[in-house]
């Protein structure tokens, strides 16, 4: 949960409000799309979820713990073992295959060399990419290194997963098996906040919170969520 939450950044004497007085509650098991243009505060918002950075003002609850209060060492915690990030540029280490960069968070984690195999190779299965383990980035297609960077973040089995424009560097059939993952994830109920400027993307959330001057201005139940699914089988025959 986030309250009245505020974020200045400053340089000198110029001060840039990033985002201003936003509010508004995550529960278990909900697929949200964060959406506005660019410079709406997005991308801070995300930031701020995910640990990586703090707000000026205002509070952030993650999982009943006043975010603001807690020490540098218990973030680094938290995002290691409570939170999954996933980028629009992958982020993967190129000199490491598919299954090396799944693995990474495991081996920060302390994880036994037995376990990791098997956690490894479980979610790159989950991501379909079975036939993919000891490929490197330079190797796979972009949808197939983003599904690389979606392994990587399950490995820990995170409270939340958060995506920032994870379909932005892919065409539409590769984004919309993107999306079915996304899905498909949150069927089994993985929490999973979005961050995308497309209104069709995040037309597959059940939940768009709509950003603009760093203000929240809408907040959106989706009642009838797009299937990725079925747009993969409109996409197939509509292909010459």
């Amino acid at each position: 949960m986030v309250s009245e939450l505020t974020k200045i950044y400053r340089t000198g004497s110029v001060e840039v409000i990033a985002l201003k007085d936003v509010s508004f509650q995550v529960n278990k098991d909900e697929f949200i799309a964060i959406m506005g243009p660019s410079g709406s505060g997005k991308s801070t918002l995300m930031y701020i979820i995910g640990c990586l950075d703090r707000a000026t003002r205002g509070s952030y609850y993650f999982e009943g713990q006043e975010v603001s209060r807690l020490k540098e060492n218990t973030l680094a915690i938290i995002r290691n073992k409570k939170i999954g990030f996933v980028f629009q540029t992958y982020n993967l280490l190129p000199r490491l295959n598919a299954f090396q960069n799944v693995e990474l968070p495991l081996i920060y984690a302390g994880i036994s060399g037995t376990q990791r195999k098997k956690i490894v190779k479980n979610a790159l299965i989950q991501v379909g990419l079975e036939d993919r383990l000891f490929h490197r980035p330079n190797q796979l297609s972009g949808g197939e290194s983003q599904r690389v960077g979606i392994a990587r973040a399950l490995v820990n089995d995170p409270s939340i997963l958060l995506a920032d424009e994870p379909t932005g560097n892919l065409d539409s059939k590769t984004g919309e098996e993107v999306m079915q993952i996304f899905q498909n994830l949150n069927e089994q109920g993985k929490t999973i906040l979005l961050v995308t400027h497309e209104r069709e993307i995040a037309q597959h959330t059940k939940r768009i919170l709509h950003f603009h001057d760093g203000r929240l201005v809408g907040d959106e139940l989706v009642e009838k969520p797009l299937q990725a699914s079925e747009q993969l089988k409109h996409i197939s025959t509509s292909v010459p």
